[in-house]
C-alpha cells in the first residue's frame, strides 16, 4: 500500500508539473508511437527522391507571407498626428482621433489610450511621461500609487484632482515601464499641444525629466529646472504659459528626502495660482 501511494504521489506531482507548464489537455486517448511514424515518413521520402538527388538535402521551407501593416511609419506618423489633431476644436474631439490614431506602435502594445483626466477648462495643466501599469489597465492617468501621492501633492495647496487637467507626453505605456522614445514622444507631441490650446491653462506643470524638457525645450535636468518659471509657447496658443517643472510623483516614493524641495516648489506653484 505504501509503495502504492507513493507512485500516485508521484503521478500527481508529475501531473502538477505539467499543469504548471501550461500542458492541460491530451491529444488522444491511445499512445502513438512517433518512432514507427518517423521511420515510415524516411522510407517514402527516400521512395520518392528522384535518381541522383543528395541524400539529406532538404527544400527550404516556404517563407511564410508577410503580414501587411498599413500603419503609418516616420515622417508619415508624424504628418498625420498633425492632420488630426489640427481639424480638433474640442477635448472630445481630440480624444476620438486619438482612438482612431495608429502611427503610435506603442499603441499595439497597451491595453487603453490613457489620454487625460480632470477639468477641461483648468487654470492649471500637468503632464507626466507615460502610463504605468495600473493607468494601462483602467485607462486613466495617474490612478495608481504615483497618482496617489499627486493627489495627497495637489491636496496640499489647496487644489482637487477635479479642479486640474491631467495628461501624459505619450498616451500609452512603453512596455516594461521604460522610458518613451524621442519618435514615440514625438508622433504624440501634436495631440498633446493641441489639448494643451483647448485648455488653454494659465499654469502648466511638468511632472519628470522626460515631460520637462520636452514641454520646455531644455536639456537641463529636472532638479535645475524646477523651483523656476519658463515660459512656454505652441503653435495654437494667443499667449505663453507659466510653466515650471516638479519631481515625478513615483520619483518621490522612491527618493522620499526630495519631497522637502518639492513642498518648497509647491508653495512657489499656491502663490503662482493666487495671482491669476
Amino acid at each position: 500500500m505504501t509503495g502504492k501511494l507513493a507512485l500516485e504521489r508521484e503521478i500527481v506531482a508529475t501531473l502538477n508539473w505539467y499543469l504548471a507548464a501550461g500542458v492541460d489537455e491530451c491529444v488522444g486517448e491511445e499512445p502513438v508511437d512517433r518512432y514507427a511514424e518517423s521511420q515510415v515518413r524516411r522510407t517514402a521520402v527516400a521512395a520518392e527522391r528522384p535518381a541522383g538527388s543528395v541524400p539529406g538535402a532538404q527544400k527550404p521551407p516556404a517563407m511564410p507571407p508577410k503580414r501587411r501593416d498599413d500603419r503609418p511609419r516616420g515622417e508619415e506618423a508624424l504628418r498625420s498626428a498633425l492632420e488630426a489633431a489640427s481639424s480638433c476644436e474640442t477635448i472630445e474631439d481630440l480624444k476620438t482621433a486619438l482612438d482612431a490614431f495608429e502611427g503610435c506602435p506603442l499603441k499595439a502594445m497597451a491595453n487603453s489610450t490613457v489620454f487625460a483626466d480632470g477639468d477641461a477648462k483648468a487654470k492649471v495643466v500637468l503632464v507626466g511621461e507615460a502610463p504605468g501599469a495600473e493607468e494601462d489597465r483602467r485607462g486613466r492617468p495617474f490612478c495608481g500609487p504615483s497618482g496617489r501621492l499627486l493627489n495627497a501633492m495637489l491636496a496640499s495647496i489647496g487644489l482637487d484632482r477635479g479642479d486640474v487637467l491631467i495628461t501624459n507626453t505619450v498616451f500609452w505605456r512603453p512596455p516594461g515601464n521604460r522610458t518613451p522614445s524621442n519618435a514615440e514622444t514625438a508622433v504624440c507631441l501634436p495631440f498633446l499641444e493641441k489639448l494643451i490650446a483647448i485648455v488653454n491653462p494659465r499654469i502648466l506643470i511638468a511632472l519628470g525629466g522626460p515631460a520637462a524638457k520636452e514641454l520646455l525645450g531644455s536639456k537641463e535636468s529636472v532638479s535645475k529646472l524646477r523651483g523656476r518659471w519658463h515660459d512656454y509657447a505652441n503653435p495654437g496658443l494667443s499667449r505663453p504659459i507659466a510653466a515650471t517643472a516638479l519631481y515625478h510623483p513615483a520619483y518621490l516614493l522612491r527618493t522620499p528626502t526630495q519631497k522637502r524641495r518639492t513642498w518648497a516648489d509647491l508653495l512657489k506653484i499656491k502663490q503662482k495660482i493666487s495671482e491669476y
